[in-house]
């Protein structure tokens, strides 16, 4: 009988530091500001934090990178790359990082340098897998439709310029 109660405090304990680590990650000890993506097509952007706060957009595209500026609870306030800023459930962000094309059409690039051959043309508002950005260039390592290239870190956005993915 003691070994049962034993054995029963000890899973009950076990379950709590369980409970209490998995709440700890939830809770949003990342930095601020950082870039994640939509998870989904259609997410609704808040005007605060929680579903009493009605709804000021709708996101209708995946993968869209975009910046958490604040937290709150489960709720993160987050800024797109046209300045649109709202709040929307940490559930429906993904931590894979993403970029979108800016202003004009870009290269993708075959190597890291301007000389290097233009292997696709790529439109405004696309939206790529950003690879890497090691610290020695700047060019980034990104996918697009499949075909992986370098573009200058400033031809899209989705990366502090300071910041590096090796």
């Amino acid at each position: 009988m003691v070994f049962w109660i034993r054995y029963f405090f000890i899973l009950l304990a076990s379950f709590t530091i369980m409970f209490i680590i998995n709440d700890d990650a939830k809770s949003g000890d990342l930095p601020l500001p950082r870039f994640v993506s939509l998870r989904s097509d259609k997410i609704n952007l808040r005007t605060g934090p929680g579903v009493r706060y009605p709804i000021d957009w709708i996101y209708v595209h995946s993968r869209l990178p975009v910046e958490v500026i604040a937290q709150f609870e489960n709720w993160r306030k987050i800024r797109d790359w046209q300045k649109v800023e709202g709040w929307v459930h940490q559930s429906m962000l993904s931590s894979k990082r993403t970029i979108i094309i800016i202003d004009e059409q870009r290269y993708l690039r075959e190597k890291p340098n301007e000389k290097s051959l233009p292997i696709a043309l790529v439109e405004p508002n696309v939206i790529g897998d950003l690879l890497s950005c090691p610290s020695s260039k700047i060019y980034c390592n990104v996918k697009i439709d499949n075909v992986s290239g370098w573009m200058k870190r400033d031809e899209f956005w989705g990366i502090y310029q300071n910041e590096y993915i090796e």
